[in-house]
This record gives C-alpha cells, sequence and structure tokens, in this order.
C-alpha cells in the first residue's frame, strides 16, 4: 500500500487538503497534473481557470462562506513563511451595489454578516467613495463596503506551490498525473493514473472542482451544476499601473440586478505584462458533461461576452488606458445548497468539491475540513452552519 490517503487533484483545495493531511501524520499522495502548456490542444482535465489573481475578503452575504475565509485569511501568513510562497497581496477589498430597489441586499446582507463576526470594515458612498478611490466611477444610487486590513488577492498558482512545499515537509508525496479511475476493492481504493501508474490507499479524496463529475471517480454523481465563464483581462502599461497601484480588488452588482461583477486591480502575469481582470457573465450557460468543458475550456471563452466585460469596467474606470484586451475560460461550480460539499460517498471514497465563485480564497480551511473528514471527526460539531452534504 503505497499511502494512508490519496487526494485526487492538485489544485487549491486538493492541495490544502493534503497538506493537513499530512501534518495530521497520514501518509498521503497527492496526484494531479500541472497546468497544461497549450490549453487549446489539451486533452485532459483543466482547472476551473489557471491564473495569477483571486479575490480575498472576509466581507462575504454569507457568513458561513465568511468564516471560511477568516479561517483560510488567519492562516496565509504562516503559510507564507513556512513554504517560501508569497501569494497574498492585501490591497484592499471593496464591496459595492445599490441602496436601494433590486440588488440592495448585496450590501445589506454583507454588512450584517461583517457585524455579526465583529471584523473591521468601513462603509463608504458618494463623495467618501470618490475621494478614496478616485480612478473608480460608480453610479450616484451605490455604496460600498470596504475591507483594508488583509483583503486584496491571492495568487492562486503560487498558493498551491505553498500547500504542496509544506505537505512535502510533513513527507506528503506528489504524482504529477491525471487520476482516470478510482476503484475501492478489498478494504482498499486504487487510484489508476492516465500515465500507466497505480496508487493504493486505505481512503482517497476527490477533489476535482467541476472534473468530479468524471464517470469513475466518485461511487455516485456529484450534485454539481457547472456553468461556463468568460473573464477579460485588460493589459495596462507600467504607467498606468503606478497610477493604480492604490486599487483594490471589488465585487460589484449594478442597481436593478442580482448579477455581481468581480474585478482583480493591476496584477504582473507570467507574460512580464499587467492586466486588469473582469468576470461575470451576463447569462448562464451550464456546461453538461465533461467533454462539454473540455471543449469550453479549449475554445477559450466567448469573445462578445469578453467584450462586453471589457466594456463594462471602462465604463467603471472612464480614465483607464488600456494598451490590449484579451479573454479567457473559466467554469463556476454551483452546488444544491449553495454551501461546498464534504461528505463521504462510501467508507474510504470521499468527495471535496463545490466552489460556488467562493472557493479560491477559502481553499486552506476548506482543505482542513476535508482532511477532518478523512479523519473521522464530524464536521457538524464545528462553526460552520451547513453540514456539507449535498
Amino acid at each position: 500500500m503505497d499511502a494512508d490517503v490519496i487526494v485526487v487533484g492538485a489544485g487549491l483545495w486538493g492541495s490544502a487538503c493534503a497538506r493537513h493531511l499530512s501534518e495530521m501524520g497520514l501518509s498521503t499522495v497527492l496526484v494531479g497534473p500541472d497546468e497544461p502548456r497549450d490549453a487549446s490542444s489539451h486533452t485532459g482535465v483543466f482547472s476551473s481557470h489557471y491564473d495569477e489573481a483571486r479575490i480575498t475578503r472576509r466581507l462575504a452575504s454569507d457568513r458561513d462562506w465568511s468564516r471560511l475565509a477568516q479561517a483560510s485569511m488567519a492562516r496565509y501568513a504562516d503559510m507564507e513563511a513556512r513554504s517560501g510562497h508569497k501569494f497574498h497581496a492585501p490591497v484592499g477589498a471593496l464591496m459595492v451595489g445599490a441602496k436601494g430597489g433590486v440588488g440592495a441586499g448585496f450590501v445589506a446582507n454583507t454588512r450584517e454578516v461583517a457585524q455579526q463576526e465583529d471584523f473591521a470594515f468601513q462603509e463608504l458612498e458618494g463623495p467618501q467613495l470618490d475621494a478614496r478611490f478616485p480612478f473608480l466611477s460608480f453610479p450616484g444610487n451605490t455604496h460600498a463596503l470596504y475591507e483594508e486590513d488583509g483583503g486584496g488577492w491571492i495568487n492562486p498558482r503560487q498558493h498551491i506551490l505553498a500547500e504542496i512545499a509544506i505537505a512535502k515537509q510533513h513527507g506528503a508525496k506528489l504524482h504529477r498525473s491525471e487520476v482516470v479511475r478510482l476503484s475501492e476493492v478489498g478494504g482498499t481504493v486504487t487510484a489508476q493514473c492516465a500515465d500507466g501508474e497505480e496508487v493504493t490507499a486505505k481512503k482517497a479524496v476527490v477533489a476535482c472542482g467541476a472534473f468530479s463529475k468524471a464517470a469513475e471517480l466518485l461511487p455516485e454523481a456529484v450534485p454539481l451544476t457547472a456553468y461556463a465563464r468568460t473573464i477579460a483581462f485588460l493589459e495596462i502599461d507600467p504607467a498606468e499601473a503606478r497610477r493604480l497601484q492604490a486599487m483594490p480588488s471589488f465585487v460589484y452588482v449594478p442597481p436593478g440586478t442580482e448579477r455581481d461583477t468581480y474585478v482583480l486591480p493591476p496584477v504582473t502575469y507570467p507574460d512580464g505584462k499587467t492586466y486588469l481582470k473582469i468576470g461575470g457573465d451576463p447569462e448562464d450557460h451550464e456546461l453538461v458533461t465533461v467533454a462539454d468543458m473540455k471543449t469550453w475550456f479549449r475554445g477559450g471563452g466567448n469573445a462578445r461576452v469578453g467584450e462586453l466585460l471589457a466594456d463594462q469596467l471602462k465604463g467603471l474606470m472612464p480614465d483607464l488606458r488600456v494598451e490590449s484586451v484579451s479573454h479567457g475560460a473559466c467554469v463556476t461550480c454551483f452546488t444544491p445548497k449553495g454551501a461546498p460539499l464534504i461528505y463521504p460517498q462510501s467508507e474510504r471514497i470521499f468527495a471535496l468539491t463545490g466552489g460556488n465563485g467562493a472557493g479560491a480564497k477559502c481553499a486552506d480551511e476548506i482543505g482542513r475540513l476535508g482532511a477532518l473528514m478523512v479523519a473521522g471527526h464530524e464536521l457538524a460539531s464545528g462553526p460552520y452552519a451547513s453540514d456539507f452534504t449535498p
């Protein structure tokens, strides 16, 4: 037998789960492919999307998601110090929405959760909001909550490397291949990998995001609804990046709507260029099968939606100087209760999936909960309202 536990999926949640399992003293093998070199010709699995920045914030309209974020964010500095990988940029996070009418619940519910959880935030509107962030322009009937202490963004690639580094420090092994089949026979679980290798263990955790829907991984179909999402990248030059150096991450629900848009401030990408990122499709397009998801990722997103998003950001930042606009593909998974799925499907195989568009910043805590589940702990006794079952 190779290990006590196999963690299938080496993304944000899988790497975090492997880290916590190894720290609990369980021998762990983390199995998952690295990022594809060319998405357009890749035939294997994908991440929700490979990127340099995801929003992190304690501000949330749901109390469990706020608590998951708080627990994870409290460990960021320790993770960076222990791993040598810096991934947290505390540039601040802003939540903006209508003061009344359709969509007003976004800020109102977020404020209520923040007050219940008793962490610091500032409420801004009108001249205050304009003075604090002069490069942003919101309609007059909006207001905002600002989280200055710790809010901002994380680099998901570096976050994953941090989790893996710490897991390895505690004896975990990493196998860079895709798992094509899990089988449970004779008191063990075997992972058959695309490279021909087999890994056996007492238990296995499937943390593959939307690809947890693959037919031969979990004993039962996982209840996930996966939607195609497009993201737009607006390239800016170094002078513009300096002008926007005080820009926070933000989530915006335009008055009269209930669909949110999220924006990341200037971030330098591996190509050496600096981009603003915006996401938030105007409509839902469900991806039913794994083949649908692969086709979507290979296609690189919807150009028309990318243009709409770029125009929306230009409207919110009328003085923005843009060098170029590009777009990419993303997939977001939603669960029946709107909470992560962290539950056993058999005595030895466990599901850990369902980010609901909020899972990146919370990855370390969700991974910890997955590790506790595998170790036999009852999650219902913790600080969360959800029992994390379908």
